[in-house]
């Protein structure tokens, strides 16, 4: 079994974390997050420490322990530093623009596709090819991140369309380079 649910969260300056009903409420600079949990594990503060602890041995509930500790380390790290997610698109004519807190993306469709944040969450455009995604909740960051990059999927024989910052994507070879190598 894992470690994770057992380790100490240490709580840096700024940051307050209560517990109450079943709800954990972590604030701090860049404010704040709440997130239910299982009454089955215990949430504690201790010092400047959060402590998870599952006093059974059932292995879903160690699973859960190892959940919920590692939410709260996302919940504090998100509301010091906050999390970010960068996307790029290749092909030609592909861009983004910013329109007031909305994104505006024309991506070879016959009309252009607005996307539009929830409370929380930034979008901010490099150039005009590059999208950064930030916010103080992991979660969403990567599901706005997951949703702008599904509107155009890389496709793999050119390479073209919506995809993570550093993500490499396999090629395929095409009929004519197939018809090519078996001649």
């Amino acid at each position: 079994m894992g470690r994770i649910g057992k380790r100490l969260i240490n709580i840096p300056k700024g940051v307050t974390v209560s517990v109450a009903d079943a709800c954990i409420e972590v604030k701090g600079p860049k404010g704040s997050l709440k997130q239910d949990y299982n009454l089955a594990i215990k949430i504690e503060v201790r010092d400047d420490n959060v402590v998870t602890i599952c006093k059974s041995k059932d292995r879903k509930l160690l699973a859960l322990q190892g959940l919920y500790n590692s939410l709260v380390n996302n919940m504090i790290e998100g509301v010091t530093r906050g999390f970010e997610k960068k996307l790029e698109m290749v092909g030609v004519g592909y861009r983004a623009v910013k329109q007031g807190k909305n994104l505006q993306i024309l991506i070879g469709y016959s009309h252009p596709v607005v996307v539009c944040p929830p409370e929380g969450i930034e979008l901010t455009v490099e150039g005009t090819n590059k999208i950064t995604v930030k916010g103080t909740d992991k979660q969403v960051v990567g599901e706005i991140a997951a949703e702008i990059r599904r509107i155009r999927e890389v496709e793999p024989y050119k390479g073209k369309g919506i995809r993570y910052a550093g993500e490499h994507v396999r090629k395929k070879a095409g009929k004519a380079a197939k018809a090519a190598a078996g001649a």
